[in-house]
Order: structure tokens, then C-alpha cells, then sequence
């Protein structure tokens, strides 16, 4: 009798492990797919192998290289995304043209964790009604310490004649007119007809003349080989690009004085998402302070956002928090936004 109790006990046990790995099985591959559209290497595949490892689902990353990019994709029908990261004045359209869904904040109670001073910057949506912020920087300028032993923490460096041909800046409009208000001593967001005209001399005659190119795109591959040894762009493309053991030869700053341009961007759920339930549970899952920490940890980034990421973070970031102070914030220009474009066109394709 024993020995038939000791059968039918293994033959239970092993419909329980059977039952078990099959539960596990379910939730390892759910069917479910979060399809993520953000930035050029904006999140680390290490949050995201283990969102998909913890939910039992799979992401899909897509990549733009700005937010015309993005919008324009959305507004042709390019539908079926699940999370979008718009900056704050792209938000603003976005919410204004019905492209957006409602958040749930309580399905994403790891929102408590976001500043109050990165709300106070979100005046378009200051309650997080369709927006929680991922992210607030700014570009800034990398210098070659070998090359460029001495300069000034200033936007004014592209005006140096010493350096013409070994400079870049962004092939993005607010980003350097942005630059050239800010070290007049303007907003950022200027409508003034005077301002734009006094930044556009500045830029297309002391700092155009003197710079390669302007590149969004390849300029961290330009300043890791050699080529640049200045350019306008984002910390952590640079010092992606450069091994670990050569960063002590970059220098990297936002000028603290001038101030300049500064995004905040934000987790957004568009209006085509198949999948809004798995998108809050995504933006709740990088809320949580250690994985976060992970994310800034991987970009080198200061904890802007969060307040309590930056306790566990274990590199020490490109550039400070402080250094944001006097940025700021690129705001929906409407239909000023033509001024900018204008000008644009003349720096950008007149000689």
C-alpha cells in the first residue's frame, strides 16, 4: 500500500511541476507585443530584455532622430504604437490635435516618484493628464581636451576662427538659433522679430563660416575619430562613441551663465495603441527606482526626473543637474514657428 501511496504521490507531483511549467510557459510568451517608438538609443536593452522576461511579452523598439520625424510617421497613419517620447512642445501638439490617449495614473502608481519641479516645467500638462515625464536635458558642447586645450563654456566657441573646419553643430533649428538667443541674452522661444534676426546674423556669420557641417546625426562618430574636435550635440552620443578609457579626454558642458535650450520629454500612449493596458504597465516598470537607475545609469545621465533614482546610481553622470538650472524648455511656437523656419532656410541653404 505504501509503495501505491508512493506512486500516485509522484505521479501528483509531477502533474504539479507539469501544471507549473506550463503557468510559467503562459507567462514567459503571453502573445502580447509592446511596440515602442522612441529616440535613437533612448532606452537599454537591458529594461527592456527584462520588462519582456517579467511580463512575458515581447517590445518591438522603432527609432526616430527627431520629433518631425516622429510626428510626421504618426500623422501619415504610421498607427500601432504603443508609447511614444515626444518632447514637451511636440506634447503640446499632440494633445491639441487629439493624437494622444488619456493616462490612468492609477494604474502607474510609480508616478510618484516624478519631481515636482520637472511637473512645474510641463505647463501643457502640468497634472500628467496625458504625459509623465522620462526625461528633462539639453544638448550641450563636447570638446577635445587634447586638441582644444583652453576655451570658454560658452555657445560663443563656435565662433572661434582657430577651430574653422574641425566644428559641427545640429542640423536642428531651435536647438541652434536656441543656442544663438540664449548667448544674446534672449528666451529661447523668442517671437521677436529683432531677436530672431540679431541670432540669425550671429549664427550665419560668425558661426556657420567656421563649422563642417551641421549633422544631427553623425556627429559623435565625427568627434570619436578625430575628425571634429568641437561639437554641438548630446553627452551621452559622445561618450557612447569614445571608449571608456579615452572619456577623461572629452570635456562636456551646458553653459551655466547663458542657459540654452532644454527638452523634457515624456512617455506618451497615441491614439492608434492596441495595447494601452501593457503600455501603462511599461511606464510604471521604468518608473521603479532601481531599474531607473539603470536607465540613467546606461546614458549617464543626472537623476532630473526622479527622486530617488539618482541614490542608486553608480556612475558618476556626464553632466549635473545644476547645470540645467538657467535652460529652457523648447515651447510650441504655434504658428511662429514659420519665423524660425525662414531663417532656418536662409542659414541653412544660402551661402
Amino acid at each position: 500500500m505504501k509503495q501505491i501511496t508512493r506512486v500516485f504521490a509522484l505521479l501528483a507531483a509531477g502533474a504539479l511541476l507539469l501544471s507549473a511549467f506550463v503557468l510559467t510557459g503562459c507567462k514567459k510568451d503571453s502573445g502580447k507585443t509592446l511596440y515602442l517608438y522612441n529616440w535613437t538609443y533612448y532606452t537599454p536593452d537591458s529594461v527592456i530584455k527584462q520588462f519582456e522576461e517579467e511580463f512575458g511579452v515581447k517590445v518591438v523598439y522603432d527609432d526616430y532622430a527627431s520629433n518631425e520625424d516622429m510626428y510626421a510617421k504618426l500623422k501619415a497613419g504610421g498607427s500601432g504604437y504603443d508609447i511614444v517620447i515626444p518632447s514637451g512642445d511636440y506634447v503640446s501638439i499632440m494633445m491639441s490635435q487629439g493624437m494622444l490617449l488619456p493616462v490612468d495614473l492609477a494604474k502607474i502608481p510609480n508616478s510618484k516618484y516624478i519631481r515636482p519641479e520637472a511637473l512645474a516645467k510641463a505647463t501643457y500638462d502640468p497634472a500628467m493628464q496625458y504625459s509623465i515625464p522620462y526625461y528633462w536635458g539639453a544638448a550641450g558642447v563636447a570638446v577635445n581636451r587634447e586638441k582644444v586645450p583652453e576655451f570658454e563654456e560658452s555657445w560663443n566657441i563656435f565662433a572661434r576662427t582657430d577651430l574653422a573646419g574641425r566644428m559641427s553643430m545640429m542640423d536642428d533649428m531651435r536647438e541652434v538659433l536656441g543656442d544663438a538667443l540664449a548667448y544674446l541674452g534672449y528666451s529661447v522661444n523668442s517671437t521677436n522679430q529683432s531677436e530672431l534676426d540679431e541670432a540669425f546674423r550671429l549664427v550665419n556669420e560668425q558661426w556657420k563660416p567656421n563649422l563642417v557641417k551641421f549633422d544631427a546625426e553623425g556627429f559623435a562618430k565625427s568627434f570619436a575619430s578625430g575628425e571634429f574636435w568641437v561639437v554641438q550635440g548630446y553627452a551621452e552620443a559622445v561618450y557612447e562613441e569614445m571608449p571608456p578609457e579615452m572619456h577623461d579626454k572629452i570635456a562636456f558642458f551646458i553653459p551655466k551663465d547663458e542657459g540654452g535650450p532644454s527638452y523634457l520629454d515624456s512617455f506618451c500612449i497615441p491614439s492608434g495603441s492596441k495595447n494601452p493596458e501593457l503600455a501603462h504597465e511599461f511606464i510604471n516598470f521604468f518608473l521603479r527606482p532601481e531599474i531607473y537607475a539603470e536607465f540613467l545609469d546606461s546614458f549617464g545621465f543626472p537623476a532630473t526626473i526622479h527622486t530617488t533614482a539618482g541614490d542608486l546610481q553608480t556612475i558618476t553622470p556626464y553632466y549635473t543637474a545644476e547645470s540645467l538650472v538657467n535652460c529652457e524648455l523648447k515651447e510650441d511656437l504655434g504658428e511662429n514657428l514659420e519665423l524660425y523656419n525662414q531663417i532656418w532656410q536662409k542659414i541653412r541653404f544660402t551661402e
